[in-house]
This record gives C-alpha cells, sequence and structure tokens, in this order.
C-alpha cells in the first residue's frame, strides 16, 4: 500500500488532493494545526521535533508539502519565513533524522517568485519576487535544492488556480459569489490583466502525477499556459449565472505599473506527465456558480423552514 502524506491536508488544495490520492489507491493522511479527524496529526511544522515524531509514526512512502502561510497580505511576515522556510527545511530534515527515505517528495512552491515578469514565464527565467511571499518561497527553494543529493525531490511553482471552496479573500471566488448572491455591483481594479488561471481539481491531479512521475531534483511549473482577462473572467460568470451588476473601479485596487500579461509555461509539465487533460476554465467558473446557487438555495430553504 502506498502511504501518502499531505502537509496541510485541511487546506483548500489539500481536500481535493486527499480525495485524489484516495481514489488513486493511496493510504492517505497529513497534518492539521488543529482538531484533527481520521488520519490526521496534528503538526506545527515549525516544530523539527513534531516533524520528527509524525515522520516516523506514519513512515510515508509519499509525501506532498502543502502547509504554508500562503495569502500574499498577511501581515506577520517572520510568522511566513518561519513556516514556509523553516517549516519545509524541518520536514525533510525529520526525514534525515528519522532514517525515512520516501519514494517522492513533492513541494509546493509559488509562481509569485517570478514576481512582475511579464509575458510568458517558463522554469528557466530568474526569479524575482515582488512581496514577502514570493521571496519566502524562493529562499525555502534555494535551501531545498541542497537537499537534492539526499532525497527524491520535486519543486512545483503553482500559478493561479480555483475552484469550490476556496475563500472569497481570492480574486475569482470573490467574483462567483458577487453574482451567485446577486450584488448589485463589484469594484475591482485593472480590468484588462491577463493571468493564468487552472481548476483545483486539475491541480490535484497534476500533482498526483507528479508523485508517480520519474522525475526529481527538478522544478516544474503548474499551469494551464493559457491567460484569462479579468474582464473575461466576468463576463463568464455573468452569462453562467444570468445576473448583471454594475462593475466600479475601485483606483485602490489599481496598480500604476501593473503587469498586464502573465502566464506560465507549461512545456515542462506537460514533458513529465504528458497524459495531463486540462479542464476548460469556463468548466471550472459553471461549477463554482452552480455550487454557489446550490447552497444559497440551501440556506434560503433552512431559512424558510426556521421562519416558518
Amino acid at each position: 500500500m502506498r502511504r501518502a502524506f499531505i502537509t496541510g491536508i485541511s487546506g483548500f488544495t489539500g481536500a481535493y488532493l486527499r480525495d485524489e490520492l484516495l481514489r488513486a489507491g493511496y493510504d492517505v493522511s497529513g497534518s492539521v494545526m488543529s482538531a484533527p479527524g481520521p488520519g490526521e496529526h496534528v503538526l506545527d511544522i515549525t516544530s523539527l521535533e513534531e516533524c520528527r515524531h509524525v515522520i516516523d509514526v506514519v513512515r510515508p512512502s509519499h509525501i506532498v508539502h502543502l502547509a504554508a502561510s500562503s495569502f500574499v497580505a498577511d501581515d506577520d511576515k517572520l510568522d511566513m519565513y518561519r513556516v514556509n522556510v523553516m517549516g519545509t527545511l524541518n520536514l525533510l530534515q525529520a526525514c534525515a533524522d528519522t532514517g525515512h527515505r520516501p519514494d517522492k517528495i513533492v513541494i509546493a512552491s509559488s509562481a509569485n517568485v517570478y514576481g512582475n515578469t511579464p509575458g510568458t514565464v517558463d522554469e528557466s527565467m530568474t526569479p524575482a519576487p515582488v512581496n514577502h511571499y514570493g521571496a519566502s518561497k524562493i529562499a525555502m527553494e534555494h535551501l531545498v535544492r541542497t537537499w537534492f543529493d539526499r532525497l527524491p525531490i520535486l519543486i512545483t511553482r503553482p500559478f493561479n488556480y480555483t475552484g469550490c471552496g476556496q475563500s472569497e479573500r481570492f480574486l475569482v471566488p470573490k467574483i462567483v459569489a458577487s453574482f451567485v448572491d446577486k450584488q448589485p455591483f463589484i469594484e475591482l481594479g485593472n480590468l484588462d490583466v491577463a493571468r493564468d488561471f487552472s481548476d483545483v481539481r486539475g491541480v490535484a491531479y497534476i500533482y498526483r502525477a507528479l508523485l508517480e512521475a520519474d522525475a526529481a531534483g527538478e522544478v516544474v511549473n503548474v499551469c494551464s499556459g493559457r491567460p484569462y482577462t479579468l474582464q473575461e473572467v466576468v463576463e463568464m460568470v455573468r452569462n453562467v449565472s444570468g445576473h448583471e451588476l454594475q462593475i466600479r473601479i475601485n483606483p485602490q485596487f489599481v496598480r500604476a505599473n501593473e503587469v498586464r500579461l502573465l502566464v506560465g509555461s507549461a512545456e515542462k509539465l506537460q514533458r513529465l506527465v504528458p497524459d495531463i487533460m486540462p479542464i476548460a476554465f469556463s468548466d471550472t467558473i459553471e461549477w463554482m456558480v452552480r455550487r454557489g446557487e446550490e447552497v444559497a438555495e440551501t440556506t434560503r430553504a433552512a431559512q424558510t423552514s426556521l421562519q416558518g
């Protein structure tokens, strides 16, 4: 039995990856910060001792490291470096200290390491992060590379991805919620910026495929290779929801020197896992809108029942 361990298993990506690995026949466990459920272990990855204990107990054949301080606007910058850099190194050190060598370790970095590099970005381009999140991830990458000769590690740089269950702090869920809730308007920034968007279900599949791929000591983009403008995203949601609302440009959301186009090259990804079946982003939007409408209808029915 292949035993997969996912750090951050209860998070947005972790929940979908758990399902993907279970469908593929893995015995899946993972780490959470508190209130563990079945197959979950409370783990503070900033503690080397806790990492040693969990790795020694689980002895996973495959590890996917997702746990991170992941929201760019997080206030605690020191904690971001402590979690993203030292937490990752603790996980690798724990494998070494317990004498456990997994078959594969996939570590999630971020496309934020590229900063505002315009155009189509491939893995050979020099990182140029412009915020602490991106800087913490590239620092993590550099230190993880020193482990390439000791453990079978693959580093991923995911671009934007979304899906049902993602926090409305992120742009696409915010847009979807505004239409589903039939708001009269939404405030956005530059509508002509184009970014690379993927479906979280597709990302979960890619992570499983990379776990099983004959590749290590590599860095690979996880992306669609297809840019969408913010205006295109709004129109997709409008068409599926059937709702009309006013788009208001909030000057606070407009960046004077914002890169108009930033998209990942998927060439290396397709070479490592050639059987990828991308999910059309229009299908992602329809899934999110329909699920949002179902939740809204269930909520209305519950409120009506209580009032009755």
